[in-house]
């Protein structure tokens, strides 16, 4: 054997020229370099790297006034004087009951002056589970089911608008045999009034996915860290120990969108913005090992603002 003295090292996608697909093997390729997921989850991890969008799209949301959508009877007041922010309770359901990857809420209309949530999901049903959303099994599941003022908090001041802080999540009593988890696939905001107290709920639909378990799970929250009920331990801990954390890294954005970070907005300053978190909710390749869906959700106020929490959860698909 002659000793080699010379070495071209070539993309192996070079090597697939005119292949149809060539560009989704590239960027699966170069996902799997960069995060490298652990070989046992690679099917799982390369089937839920497809194009990700947000529901409702940028050309549905409305951009003037609308009397259903911003009417008073869906409006949430700070204050006597303060500003309202109106709430868009318009569903939100994924075009053909994709899993939803990511949450936000969003200021819409010309004011940014409406409370919308809307959901990141999937633009194509991972083949892992084709014929494995069952259409015909779906519950809508919410917190105004609940009578429990304790989880109802206040926004500003007492007098006024709360918030419902119960978490709306996938229960496993809901299947009679463990043949199947529930994955959310729409989303909705909606006030209602409980007593002399108008209280923003969150509600959730729910869709089976057949032949399949939750293996994992955990909950994000936005970038304002914290909770109020923690931000109290947070400062004591952050003087004892002169050390208030080490700030993480930007995380690298792969996406060809035109609005990845969201529609545009208008120039003017958001006076609302101090009352909603709008953070990005999201899981991706970058979160190993890199399949979290969306499986519950939950309002909470976080240093006075109205924000969310996400839980994402592990699937295994058996046949």
């Amino acid at each position: 054997m002659p000793d080699a003295i010379q070495f071209s090292l070539i993309p192996i996608t070079s090597l697939l020229k005119e292949v149809p697909g060539i560009g989704f093997l590239s960027h699966a390729i170069n996902l799997y370099l960069r995060y490298k997921p652990p070989i046992s989850d690679l099917q799982y991890f390369l089937n839920f790297q497809s194009l990700k969008i947000w529901a409702p799209v940028h050309n549905d949301l409305p951009l003037g006034p609308s009397t259903n959508l911003a009417s008073s009877s869906s409006a949430l007041h700070f204050n006597l004087l303060g500003p309202k922010l109106y709430v868009n309770t318009s569903q939100v359901v994924t075009v053909g009951k994709r899993p939803v990857t990511g949450m936000r809420f969003y200021l819409e209309g010309m004011k940014c002056n409406r409370l919308a949530i809307h959901l990141q999901h999937l633009a194509n049903t991972p083949s892992i589970l084709a014929n494995k959303i069952d259409d015909s099994i779906q519950l809508w599941r919410g917190t105004d089911e609940t009578d429990n003022e304790g989880y109802f908090e206040a926004i500003h001041r007492k007098k006024f608008s709360h918030v419902c802080t119960a978490p709306v999540k996938y229960d496993p009593r809901w299947s009679t045999r463990e043949d199947g988890a529930y994955i959310v696939t729409g989303a909705k905001l909606q006030i209602k009034n409980h007593n002399s107290k108008r209280v923003l709920h969150l509600r959730l639909l729910f869709s089976k996915v057949s032949h399949s378990l939750i293996v994992q799970s955990s909950w994000a929250q936005g970038s304002a860290g914290f909770s109020q009920r923690s931000g109290l331990f947070s400062a004591i801990s952050t003087s004892v120990t002169g050390n208030p954390g080490r700030e993480k890294p930007e995380p690298v954005v792969v996406d060809s969108s035109v609005f990845p970070s969201g529609p545009p907005v208008p120039v003017q300053t958001q006076k609302l913005l101090k009352f909603v978190d709008i953070s990005h909710l999201c899981r991706g390749p970058q979160d190993s090992p890199g399949h979290w869906l969306v499986t519950g959700a939950r309002l909470d106020l976080d240093k006075g603002k109205i924000s969310l929490q996400v839980k994402f959860s592990l699937l295994n698909i058996y046949p």
